[in-house]
């Protein structure tokens, strides 16, 4: 479930994401996409993302934001206890013209485009998919490929790995294949890694532990550290 902030106040916990009668609201889907008749075009400056301070899936999405070089594309506004009553407003007023009458919690990370003054989605794999096929030719310096199509199926099966809770099988599974390879689908960084690397720095201390009679996996965070991308401080606003 996406993270969420409620208007005005700090950011809520993922079980806090609830309408007031009880019921998780469906998320906001669309896409970005020069084949969607009137649809979002994939253009530079058009976009602007709200992220939360601790949430693994903001934390994803800003890292993939320095990985494409796309700091000055697509802006950002980073929410925490202390952010000004107006970022939380103006969050509001994207979700309430995207949804008539709006009343429910804000949910972050969000993809809000400036032109429309809508919100284009909150739905974290959407917002990852198309800032890496969509919008990372407007990055700045080399391309880099975060979800080449030759490695699409690898990518998603970790992702499916990474969605469930992480054990002891999953760490042995992971430490065996970084034993032969840089990164978790092959030698190249991919959105695997940046999944991974989000899930692996928000383990709690008991689990952040178990990772010690697995070399290959410390080793592998080590040098993850190294990459400005991920040794970037992404609790701190632009």
């Amino acid at each position: 479930m996406p993270e969420t902030t409620s208007p005005r106040s700090r950011p809520a916990s993922p079980k806090d994401a609830r309408s007031p009668r009880g019921v998780c609201p469906a998320p906001i889907r669309s896409r970005i996409g020069a084949d969607l008749a009137g649809g979002f075009y994939p253009a530079p400056h058009r976009y602007h993302l709200y992220l939360s301070a601790g949430c693994p899936r903001s934390l994803r999405v800003s890292i993939t934001l320095d990985l494409l070089g796309l700091r000055d594309a697509v802006t950002t506004t980073l929410l925490t206890p202390d952010t000004a009553t107006a970022a939380f407003d103006s969050l509001h007023r994207y979700y309430e013209a995207t949804e008539h009458h709006f009343d429910g919690p804000l949910t972050v990370p969000a993809l809000c485009d400036r032109w429309s003054g809508h919100v284009v989605s909150n739905h974290t794999p959407d917002i990852l998919r198309d800032l890496a096929c969509r919008l990372a030719a407007h990055g700045s310096g080399p391309l880099t490929l975060l979800r080449p199509p030759s490695l699409a199926g690898r990518i998603d099966a970790w992702h499916e790995r990474l969605a469930a809770p992480f054990t002891p099988t999953t760490l042995a599974r992971l430490d065996h294949r970084l034993a032969s390879h840089s990164y978790v689908v092959g030698d190249e960084l991919t959105a695997a890694d940046v999944h991974l690397w989000a899930t692996l720095t928000h383990l709690p201390p008991s689990e952040t532990e178990a990772t010690h009679p697995y070399p290959h996996v410390r080793a592998y965070v080590r040098r993850l550290r190294e990459h400005p991308a991920f040794s970037a401080d992404h609790g701190t606003a632009d």
